[in-house]
């Protein structure tokens, strides 16, 4: 199985997760590419300790980019929206 800081990279806070996090409980992480639903949902509940309902991950295609006459590619991503159980939340700005 991959390490912990392999799966799970940072979550991602904007604005549309914020509101995802205050109306249906999920959360947005940026994780490896090579993670599959079940390493994140295992991953969560180890590291944060709470019960993960749902995973659903979506591949984002890099974008390509101009450097002076040059282009390149960004490279793939992948990000991770994670439902969590009823009365179950995670704090990222704990103080």
């Amino acid at each position: 199985m991959a390490e912990l800081h392999d799966i799970l990279i940072r979550p991602l806070i904007t604005e549309k997760s914020t509101i995802l996090t205050d109306d249906q409980n999920t959360y947005v992480f940026q994780v490896g590419l090579q993670a599959n639903k079940i390493q994140i949902k295992q991953a969560i509940e180890q590291v944060f300790g709470v019960q993960v309902e749902d995973v659903r991950t979506v591949t984002v295609r890099g974008k390509t980019k101009r450097f002076g006459r040059y282009y390149g590619k960004r490279p793939n991503w992948k990000k991770a929206y994670v439902r969590l159980a009823e009365g179950d939340a995670l704090n990222f700005f704990d103080a």
